[in-house]
């Protein structure tokens, strides 16, 4: 039986205004409101699942510890520990214990939890000694080749480290032979090249959950029309929204959110007028079965 927890990492606060693109101020602080320097709480999630092909898989890490105090300071991390390490102790586990670790891309607030706390005059060094770690193709040529406007996204040490561990796998299909066929993949290139988004399906590829990294960070993002001022093409970005949020109504499939400060979990629903929205948000998921 395949069983779900949220696992909370460290937390960020950015500029509000380049979380919500084009959208007002007037309009997107009434869905999240901002501190005195205009910046919004964040969230960064993961997601564990039990069962999974006889595996425990981690979908993602968040941002980690890793930063430098200066660095720490200026992209808004909350706590100096490493909080995910903690989250994962909680619900009974060690990051010892993960068998895999499926990254959706390698911006550094989804992928630093891979990366031991900072130390003075210590290099970064990888957690996570028993995992595999699928990274998809696009992703991973992207933070070997970082655009200009991007490049600060990435860590530039983890491509080498997770090469040298000798336990990455590329995925560039729909599914892993670690994984087996319940994670399904599909791709988005609106944030970034090639966006993995894993679906955890139930029987008869109905139900379950997606993990919806950035194409989706939070409840606010649902609506179609919001982006981020950080995507690469957000009106591509919306294009597959839409389509990604009428799979997953038509076949029951449950949002899981990295970024909302205080939903893990949701339904996606439609109103009478058409837009996009959410049901029956969950704070906190505790070994919970997956959804049929």
């Amino acid at each position: 039986m395949i069983q779900l927890w949220s696992i909370l990492g460290n937390s960020q606060k950015l500029d509000g205004g380049a979380m919500f693109g084009n959208a007002p101020r007037a309009l997107w602080s009434r869905w999240i409101a901002p501190d005195a320097e205009n910046r919004v709480p964040l969230a960064c999630r993961a997601l564990l699942a039990t069962g999974i092909n006889g595996k425990r898989v981690l979908f993602e890490t968040g941002i980690g510890a890793f930063f430098e105090p200066k660095l720490k300071e200026r992209y808004g991390v909350v706590e100096d520990e490493h909080v995910l390490l903690a989250s994962l102790a909680k619900a009974g586990f060690a990051h010892e214990d993960i068998d895999v670790v499926v990254l959706s891309h390698l911006h550094f607030d989804h992928a630093g939890g891979l990366l031991a706390p900072w130390t003075k005059g210590e290099p970064p060094a990888l957690l996570f000694p028993n995992a595999k770690y699928l990274v998809g193709r696009e992703c991973w040529q992207r933070a070997l080749k970082p655009h200009a406007r991007d490049r600060a996204s990435f860590i530039p040490e983890l491509p080498a480290l997770l090469e040298a561990s000798g336990r990455l796998e590329i995925v560039d299909g729909e599914s892993s032979p670690t994984l087996g066929p319940q994670v399904r993949f599909e791709y988005s290139h609106g944030h970034t090249p090639g966006l993995l988004l894993a679906t955890i399906s139930a029987e008869n590829n109905r139900g379950g959950v997606v993990f919806c990294a950035d194409l989706i960070p939070g409840r606010p993002w649902v609506h179609a029309p919001v982006t981020m001022g950080y995507d690469r093409y957000p009106e591509l970005l919306i294009d597959e929204k839409s389509r990604f949020l009428d799979d997953k109504l038509a076949r029951g499939v449950r949002l899981f959110f990295t970024h909302d400060p205080e939903c893990a979990m949701a339904s996606v629903m439609r109103d009478v007028n058409k837009r996009y929205g959410v049901a029956d948000p969950m704070a906190e998921v505790v070994a919970l079965p997956l959804p049929a």
